[in-house]
């Protein structure tokens, strides 16, 4: 599988992110649409995004019981995006569920992945908030087996377990990896990080890169420097 830098596009209005893709001329980005935008926007942002060329990962991470999320993704699926999510933590039945949805009348449909812990819960939080009292480590791996028992194509991870999650599920298994920052610069409110270099060193898949290219001066070279990194 080819690694690619994925840009976290988390606009709150369709203005703004039009006008950042504008500024690439000569690269079409994969781009992910998450909550804000999509909230903001509606459905014909993705489809707008789509036309100007650009792959999609529609970041909503779906939870709730089984028929819902199948409904759901239902109406997903016609959205023509090439990636989209599900909470692990909605249990194996829900992402069956989910993928029965996904799946077009022709068998295609666009790679799903779960998301495991989110990048900014450290173990303590787990253990205090959520009362999950296994380290954060084993629960992650415990999600991943599961989304991969329920069919999924891959998990959303810190970029720090990507290669535990191919080591446990196989290489395969699309690991997508939030959480990245230059080494120059700000973390942010994210806990478990790491560079594009380290990223592709450790295995990683697909990062998800976010202020550190849309709040950059110059994003197109920020973006170029992210690919440089991480994919060589």
């Amino acid at each position: 599988m080819g690694k690619d830098v994925i840009i976290a596009c988390d606009f709150n209005s369709k203005e703004e992110v039009i006008n950042f893709l504008s500024q690439f001329k000569d690269e079409k980005p994969f781009v992910k649409i998450g909550m804000e935008l999509f909230y903001a926007a509606g459905p014909d942002i993705v489809k707008e995004i789509k036309k100007m060329g650009h792959k999609i990962f529609l970041d909503l991470k779906l939870h709730d019981i089984p028929n819902t999320v199948k409904k759901a993704m239902k109406v997903l699926s016609e959205l023509d995006v090439d990636m989209c999510n599900v909470h692990a933590a909605g249990t194996v039945a829900m992402m069956e569920a989910a993928i029965q949805g996904l799946t077009r009348a022709d068998g295609t449909r666009p790679l799903l992945i779960a998301v495991t812990q989110l990048t900014s819960t450290s173990e303590e939080r787990m253990q205090k908030d959520l009362l999950i009292n296994e380290p954060i480590d084993k629960v992650v791996m415990h999600y991943a087996k599961n989304a991969k028992t329920a069919g999924l194509d891959g998990v959303v991870c810190s970029p720090l377990e990507a290669e535990k999650v191919h080591s446990v599920c196989g290489k395969e298994f699309v690991t997508v990896t939030p959480g990245v920052r230059f080494a120059d610069g700000e973390v942010g409110d994210q806990v478990r990080v790491t560079t594009p270099e380290k990223a592709k060193e450790i295995g990683s898949d697909y990062i998800v890169v976010g202020r550190p290219i849309t709040q950059a001066d110059n994003p197109v070279a920020a973006y170029r420097r992210c690919v440089a990194e991480f994919v060589g």
